[in-house]
């Protein structure tokens, strides 16, 4: 059974965009560079044929990567969803104490980037806003300690 991956519309077309880049003009850049490290001969000492050979190992390795995820990519419509229970894909509102108000946009581990405010579901703050309403406070064990959150609002 394959995995689900939660993603926004955004996450989805961004993620098909850099398939097809990595498909077409990486791949083609990538051909080029074997070639010509090919037509230099003795490919055993060769650096540009190794190091060409690795990054085409690494491209290879994430377009298996992304054509997995957007194989069983579940596309988040937080406009389908009420905004009165956090779910995947709300941008959620809160505060700790007397510390000023965070927004975070709660998303898919393939598109979390806490440094941007989006997080994943799957993380200790994600799994204790998930199902909370407006006014409620949630509990988040993690890895710097435990955390009091008040959710002020739910987009």
């Amino acid at each position: 059974m394959s995995e689900v991956h939660y993603l926004t519309a955004e996450g989805y077309q961004r993620m098909q965009q850099e398939l097809e880049y990595l498909k077409t003009t990486v791949r083609q850049q990538l051909a080029q560079r074997l070639r010509a490290a090919i037509q230099q001969g003795d490919l055993s000492e060769n650096a540009d044929y190794i190091a060409a050979k690795e990054e085409q190992g690494f491209v290879e390795g994430r377009i298996q990567e992304l054509e997995q995820v957007l194989r069983n990519a579940v596309i988040i419509d937080h406009a389908e969803k009420k905004a009165n229970e956090v779910s995947i894909g709300h941008v959620v509102t809160v505060q700790e104490g007397n510390f000023p108000p965070e927004t975070y946009h709660l998303v898919g581990p393939k598109e979390a980037d806490p440094l941007n405010g989006r997080i994943s579901h799957e993380s200790p703050i994600g799994k204790a806003l998930l199902g909370k309403k407006v006014g409620d406070e949630v509990t988040a064990e993690t890895p710097g300690g435990t955390i009091r959150l008040k959710i002020l609002k739910i987009e």
